[in-house]
């Protein structure tokens, strides 16, 4: 469908704020999503702070690159949306990796934008995966414990001996 150049300049101007605000940027694809499906995602979305937006790639691609990005902007096959925040760096790509587990092939991450540099999609996966922040600290309390607690079984052991 044909986007008269009112409309493009408003997107346009959506899009580079949106880049200017962002944290992190994921590039989703998305193939045979209902619409039901994607109003439950752009819900979860909405919950964890992530802001959605589907735009042209021609459009988005102008963007880009006014943008200043480092690195090579990665291949945006088929239809295209930005997932972008301003808070939590991975929440983007963790929100669409997440909702796209389910969806099983409708969602992907074709790439992003990661601390001003373009990652391809394999990256944005990996950053996705990365556990949240309160899963990070309890895992490094339980290593800094590891060593105390070994320490006390051994004392107690020791002094099961002595009795």
């Amino acid at each position: 469908m044909a986007i008269n150049k009112e409309k493009k300049r408003e997107i346009v101007a959506k899009l580079e704020s949106a880049l200017k605000e962002a944290s992190s940027v994921a590039f989703v694809g998305f193939t045979k999503l209902t619409v039901a499906d994607a109003s439950k995602m752009r819900k979860q979305l909405k919950e964890a702070d992530v802001n959605y937006f589907v735009a042209k790639k021609t459009l988005l691609r102008l963007v880009l690159k006014k943008s200043g990005y480092q690195g090579e902007e990665p291949a945006l096959p088929g239809e295209v949306a930005v997932a972008w925040t301003k808070d939590d760096v991975i929440a983007p790509a963790r929100g669409v990796y997440e909702f796209g587990k389910k969806m099983k092939g409708a969602l992907t991450l074709l790439g992003g934008v990661f601390e001003g540099v373009f990652v391809n999609a394999e990256k944005m996966v990996a950053i996705a995966t990365i556990p949240p922040l309160q899963v990070l600290r309890g895992m490094f309390v339980n290593v800094i414990n590891s060593p105390i607690q070994g320490l006390v079984m051994a004392l107690d052991q020791i002094s099961k001996k002595k009795q």
